[in-house]
């Protein structure tokens, strides 16, 4: 059986944005923390305090998006390491932010077209601005939304209708017809003959007539659970399956952190009690994914799994959430555990209590 032909990684190591930048510049306010500059890692000052406003960079890499006023007007525009301002006023924004790098490339919006393309590190348009709507670049590929309307519905705006593909950063079709997913591990790409048979794999024909299939981080996520986690809930292996230190909530205080040994001693019984309650198949749960708060999980340790706008890479690092419902369905009070998608596996982050008898 051909089922592999070979593991397909797009890490373009022609585009020197891919190669790793020791000079990261890093923020720093003004006296009165309304501006910003950055430094090098020596604490050289490389632009004096100046920025404002949509200025979310706080790790200068390659590009950034930057807003600054000027004779009592704002200026938005991309700038790169080396100085050269590219996209005035057309910066890509989304959730009242704007678009941070990720791999040395950046989108951007096209104002009189209302179209989105991509700069690389150079400030360079190497996507050009043709796409309804785009993801990030993730390793070495996007989804690009071409050919939809934008729709309002009195609050928000959406794109409805188009097609979707999945595209090179060469601006080459690898799939049409790629339905966003954000459960998708682009990381994990597999090229093949034939579909994937490993059944956490989605698999997509590409234009190639060669199948590409990923990673989904749910199916991921439930296979783990069943056939490695609920396989031995000891203290020895709940440990073994957590994170360096573990965050719950806890009434008046709010969110606490313990190291994992002592949280997990203190709460065994509660945690003990509510996984078995998950292997049971009348238990009500649902498991959600999104990204590590930035707003709880603040300290070093979790820096990794942040981009230089202080955002969660979630799509390298999930967080998936498995919420309890109460038995007596007057009760609103829920439980949650949080797993970590780490480089060693998913680890137990978070947890909350809905009786808020953690200790």
């Amino acid at each position: 059986m051909n089922r592999l032909l070979f593991v397909f990684t797009f890490l373009f190591l022609n585009f020197s944005v891919f190669a790793q930048n020791n000079d990261i510049w890093t923020s720093f306010p003004n006296k009165d923390t309304t501006l910003i500059g950055f430094k090098d890692k020596n604490g050289v000052i490389k632009i004096e305090p100046k920025f404002t406003g949509f200025t979310t960079a706080q790790k200068f890499e390659n590009i950034i998006a930057v807003t600054e006023e000027k004779n009592g007007k704002w200026e938005s525009y991309y700038l790169t390491k080396s100085g050269k301002i590219v996209g005035r006023d057309s910066l890509y924004i989304f959730d009242n932010g704007p678009d941070c790098e990720n791999e040395g490339f950046i989108r951007f919006t096209d104002r009189k077209t209302d179209k989105m393309g991509m700069f690389n590190a150079e400030g360079k348009i190497i996507i050009p601005a043709e796409y309804s709507n785009l993801t990030k670049a993730k390793n070495g590929m996007f989804i690009g939304l071409k050919d939809a309307k934008k729709e309002t519905d009195g609050e928000h705006s959406f794109w409805k209708g188009g097609k979707e593909f999945l595209v090179d950063i060469h601006n080459k079709i690898l799939v049409e017809n790629f339905a966003h997913n954000d459960d998708l591990n682009f990381y994990s790409l597999e090229k093949s003959k034939e579909p994937s048979k490993d059944p956490i794999r989605d698999n997509f024909l590409g234009v190639d007539g060669q199948y590409y299939s990923f990673i989904n981080f749910d199916k991921e996520f439930k296979e783990w659970l069943k056939n490695t986690f609920f396989k031995n809930l000891s203290k020895a292996n709940l440990e073994k399956h957590s994170f360096d230190k573990i965050t719950f909530w806890k009434e008046p205080n709010g969110w606490i952190s313990e190291p994992k040994t002592k949280f997990i001693n203190q709460n065994y019984t509660y945690l003990k009690l509510k996984l078995e309650e998950l292997k049971n198949p009348k238990t009500d749960y649902f498991i959600t994914s999104d990204g590590l708060n930035q707003f709880i999980f603040e300290t070093e340790e979790y820096d990794v799994y942040f981009n230089n706008c202080n955002e969660s890479k979630d799509w390298i690092y999930p967080v998936k959430s498995i919420i309890i419902n109460p038995k007596n369905k007057v009760d609103f009070k829920q439980d949650h555990l949080q797993f970590l998608r780490t480089e060693n596996g998913y680890k137990l982050i978070s947890v909350s209590a809905a009786k808020d008898n953690l200790k």
